[in-house]
């Protein structure tokens, strides 16, 4: 069992973060954080990497009953579709997603990531709301 959850440095991704370590202690599973970006400069790669291992690590804290991979991909255009492969890739469980406030003419106007996935996933999805 493995417990997904989408991660981007936010204070909503954050809260989702938060919820999703939770939600591994409870299960007594693992935890997959899955960080998709638009692209990324191969040079610069393992230090982004280092970077979002540090902010994951300050949620996480020393807990050695949860055991958490971090899983870096690029996207292009279709953020949602790299989640759900990623999602597909680990094998998961549940996942963990962070939403924040859309107006209606933003949802007419623009797709979102969060809809996309909450209908497209495969499993179950915990939607955190940004406060």
């Amino acid at each position: 069992m493995t417990v997904a959850v989408a991660h981007q440095v936010s204070p909503t991704s954050r809260r989702a973060l938060v919820q999703a370590v939770q939600e591994a202690r409870y299960r007594g599973t693992d935890l997959a954080v899955l960080h998709v970006v638009d692209s990324i400069d191969p040079d610069r790669q393992e230090a982004y990497r280092l970077g979002v291992s540090d902010e994951i690590e300050k949620v996480v804290g020393p807990d050695p009953g949860v055991a958490w991979q971090l899983h870096l991909a690029t996207a292009g255009t279709d953020l949602a579709g790299a989640l759900l492969e990623l999602v597909r890739s680990v094998d998961a469980d549940l996942l963990v997603i962070g939403a924040r406030h859309r107006s209606p003419v933003g949802k007419a106007l623009l797709g979102s990531v969060t809809q996309t996935l909450i209908l497209e996933a495969d499993l179950p999805v915990l939607v955190v709301k940004a406060s």
